[in-house]
């Protein structure tokens, strides 16, 4: 009997997006995701308490959650990413904006906690917990997703001299974010048009640097309206009985902290509690089996 658990290829439809959009200041990076449906729009920089804004976010059907009501503490924003993924709303789009500033204000609050103490990235590592955390709920709702970053410069050697230069501009965030998302844009104005940049794709709609006008009607004719605007779906979380029982059978069995590190990220959870209920159902299976083994 062979070991081997490779599974032959399915067709899998596209979800809702997960992306990420950077460039400077009045690009229009902000009037381009609040052009999604029904967005929860999560305002890191009270950036959109203007009339015009508040009145696009109404246009969309939306609300709005600014620095007053917890914008800027990741604890917050991930509690309110966890009710958006196990509640029933009529809500479609989450926009994170900017992902920098909600990014940046953890790693300064963090460094003046430090004071003296804060050497070789100290004051980066809780931020980085928070968008290991953010990144798994991201991909447990059943909404759109939007981060919206500021630009920063990308540095890399010139050819010619050798020498370290500016090569380009990146998204000014945590750098591996970039790699879990489907699409990164980099959104530029050309004259009077605004224009956006696929500068890192996992969709076939969105051919690495390709570029086009920024707005929904032209992204959602690539990505497919229908995903977009598809009604959303809550996830159901492991009930206090399953995680009860997980404990338990982890006592029993005593698995080693690096297993259960593997099983939690398999089930892009960062405690039992965020399991779903069918991948709790697995764990209680398996560790029931190391036991009767």
């Amino acid at each position: 009997m062979s070991n081997l658990k490779g599974k032959s290829p399915t067709l899998v439809e596209p979800g809702k997006t997960k992306a990420m959009i950077f460039g400077a200041s009045g690009v229009g990076k902000t009037f381009f995701t609040l052009t999604f449906p029904k967005p929860f729009y999560i305002d890191c920089e009270s950036g959109a308490d203007l009339r015009h804004y508040q009145e696009r976010l109404k246009t969309a059907g939306g609300v709005y959650l600014g620095p007053e009501d917890g914008a800027l503490d990741f604890a917050t924003v991930i509690e309110q990413m966890q009710a958006l993924a196990t509640e029933k709303h009529g809500y479609k789009t989450l926009i994170i904006d900017s992902i920098t500033k909600l990014y940046q204000t953890a790693i300064a609050n963090e460094a003046e906690r430090l004071g003296d103490k804060d050497a070789f990235g100290a004051s980066k590592k809780p931020a980085i917990a928070w968008m290991r955390r953010l990144v798994n709920w991201t991909m447990k709702l059943d909404m759109n997703v939007w981060f919206v970053a500021h630009d920063a410069a990308e540095w890399g050697l010139d050819p010619k001299t050798g020498q370290r230069t500016e090569v380009g501009r990146e998204p000014d965030v945590w750098p591996k974010i970039v790699f879990e998302l489907d699409l990164t844009l980099y959104a530029i104005k050309r004259g009077p048009a605004r224009i956006a940049i696929v500068r890192k794709s996992r969709l076939l709609g969105f051919p690495d640097a390709e570029q086009f006008d920024l707005n929904y009607d032209a992204f959602a004719e690539r990505y497919g309206k229908n995903h977009i605007e598809a009604p959303t779906s809550p996830i159901v979380l492991a009930t206090a009985a399953q995680v009860a029982e997980i404990k338990r059978l982890v006592e029993v069995v005593k698995v080693s902290e690096e297993e259960i590190q593997k099983v939690l990220t398999k089930g892009g959870a960062e405690t039992w509690e965020e399991l779903k209920t069918d991948h709790a159902d697995k764990v209680i299976k398996w560790l029931s089996k190391k036991v009767s083994g």
